[in-house]
């Protein structure tokens, strides 16, 4: 049985994201819990934001033009009230993050959300999540 995924990309996502790997190579993101950038899903350069315990891997981004996956990370505690919620990475016109690698695009990421069906949650509910630990 394979679980449904808690992250998926839009098609304009993953050109953004292809644009900005080729420029500073492998990338990974923090959906941020607020303060100074909002609730926004901010792009580093793979490691540069460091991931602890508190922070639960969500998914990973498989782009066929990426030579590897884009991990989407947020904290644990902001995790508990998204877990039961399939977010979906899409790119707008506009300014995000000041520290988000596509800031300088004219773009911004951002999440869309739905609530999972009963069934995906059934599956979900009691499925491990990956920590940074």
């Amino acid at each position: 049985m394979t679980l449904p995924s808690r992250v998926d990309y839009t098609r304009e996502a993953a050109l953004l994201l292809t644009k900005l790997s080729a420029i500073n190579g492998p990338l990974m993101f923090h959906q941020s819990g607020g303060c100074c950038d909002g609730s926004s899903p901010m792009c580093y350069l793979k490691g540069e934001f460091r991931v602890g315990a508190s922070d639960v891997l969500i998914g990973e981004l498989a782009i066929a033009e990426l030579d590897e996956p884009v991990q989407v990370w947020m904290s644990a505690t902001q995790f508990e009230y998204w877990k039961h919620t399939h977010l979906t990475i899409d790119v707008v016109d506009g300014r995000g993050g000041g520290f988000s690698l596509e800031s300088p695009e004219g773009k911004r990421f951002l999440i869309r959300s739905r609530l999972f069906t009963d069934e995906e949650w059934e599956l979900l509910e009691n499925s491990p999540v990956k920590t940074g630990a």
